[in-house]
Parts: structure tokens; C-alpha cells; sequence
């Protein structure tokens, strides 16, 4: 009885996740295949998490494709309040560096800041990347945890989502809505989950999320 009971269970349980392989294999077949095109591991960088390791009802933002758009690194120019910007990650990486020569930053001895606040804006890809990592080890060395914008210092990595936090989502919001590209690719994702093809840092604060808050600015371009 308990044998006929399990083998009942058991052909119960292969038919409902064949049926959820079946659903999840239509769902994605409404987008472009290539999204979750396999890549072989052998020669990919590791750090990437490479498009076929999405989940059911998930998808890599990943480089490879047009969904790279999506990307903070992406050369995808936009204007964020009077600042004129390359990437998003320019923007995020500008506001490390000093805002005029009476800034703390500019004045700390010993320090080379390779690129000034405006070069830094117009960067992208890994170049705006590399240039905050400078930056961040300059503050290291000042001991600060605080960027600024526009004259205003804040925390850059509270535990709870701050002023910084609140800049990041204004300007992924200008980024898409100036760049009709973004915005396409943005809501060709549909309800996909989107998820990074980098390993995100333990313990990040909510404004390294940038998936999230792409979802948040699709679920908002789809509500209108």
C-alpha cells in the first residue's frame, strides 16, 4: 500500500514539473531565443553569469545581446539634471570624485585623482568602472563613506536606501526615457525576471540592485 501510495506521488509529482517545464518552455518562447543562447564556459570571463544559467521565468541582462542596454556599463548618453552623462555608471562613479577645488577630496595631500568629476560623467563600459574603483580607493584613504551631488554629501552605502539610493533611480529613469532603445528592450523583457551576468557582492545595499530597479521602472512604464 505505502509502495502503490509513493509510485502514485512520484508520477504525480513528474507530471506536475513536466507540465511546468512545458508552460515555462512556452512562456520563453515568446521572447528571442538568443537570450538563453548556451555560451561555453571555456574562455568567459569569471565574473560572468552567462545567459543559459537563467532560471525558469528569468533572464541575463547579459552583454552579449541587446539586453546589454540594460546595463549601468552601457554607452547609453542621457542628461540627469544639468549633467551631461556617457552611462549610468559614469553618473554613479562621478559623484566619488571632488566637486570643485575647495571639496575635501581635492584638497586631501597625497591623493591623484586620475580623471576630473566631468571626465568621469562621460565615461562608460568597464573604463567608468575602473575610474570608481580608483575613486573608492581615495576615499579609503580618507577614511569617508560619503559622495555628493550638486552641492549635497550623503552616505554611499547606508543600510537603508538613502538620498543616494533615490539619485541612482531618478537616473536610470532619465537614462531609459531618453534612450527610446532602452525603453524598448526594457519592456520587451515583459514579466521576465531580470537578473545581473556578474556575481553581485555580498551584502550589497539596494542601489547595487540595478535589476530591481529596472523591473521597478518597467512595472511603472507598463501601469501607464
Amino acid at each position: 500500500m505505502a509502495l502503490e501510495r509513493l509510485l502514485t506521488l512520484t508520477v504525480l509529482w513528474t507530471t506536475v514539473a513536466a507540465g511546468a517545464a512545458v508552460r515555462n518552455a512556452c512562456a520563453q518562447a515568446s521572447y528571442p531565443s538568443h537570450w538563453w543562447a548556451a555560451v561555453p564556459r571555456h574562455g568567459a570571463p569569471s565574473w560572468e553569469i552567462l545567459p543559459q544559467e537563467a532560471r525558469p521565468g528569468e533572464v541575463i541582462v547579459s552583454k552579449r545581446h541587446e539586453l546589454g542596454l540594460l546595463s549601468n556599463l552601457a554607452a547609453t548618453p542621457f542628461t540627469f539634471r544639468g549633467v551631461r552623462c556617457a552611462s549610468l555608471e559614469g553618473f554613479w562613479q562621478m559623484m566619488l570624485y571632488p566637486e570643485g577645488p575647495v571639496d575635501p577630496r581635492a584638497v586631501f595631500p597625497g591623493l591623484e585623482w586620475r580623471f576630473t568629476r566631468s571626465q568621469a560623467a562621460l565615461l562608460s563600459g568597464f573604463e567608468a568602472k575602473e575610474a570608481g574603483t580608483l575613486a573608492e580607493r581615495n576615499m579609503e584613504r580618507m577614511g569617508i563613506d560619503w559622495v555628493s551631488f550638486q552641492g549635497r554629501r550623503f552616505p554611499y552605502r547606508p543600510e537603508q536606501p538613502g538620498e543616494h539610493y533615490a539619485l541612482i533611480v531618478a537616473a536610470t529613469r532619465e537614462k531609459v526615457r531618453q534612450n527610446p532603445r532602452v525603453k524598448e528592450v526594457l519592456l520587451a523583457t515583459g514579466d521576465l525576471v531580470l537578473k545581473p551576468d556578474h556575481h553581485e557582492e555580498a551584502g550589497a545595499r539596494a542601489a547595487w540592485h540595478y535589476c530591481e530597479i529596472l523591473m521597478r521602472i518597467r512595472k511603472e512604464l507598463l501601469r501607464k
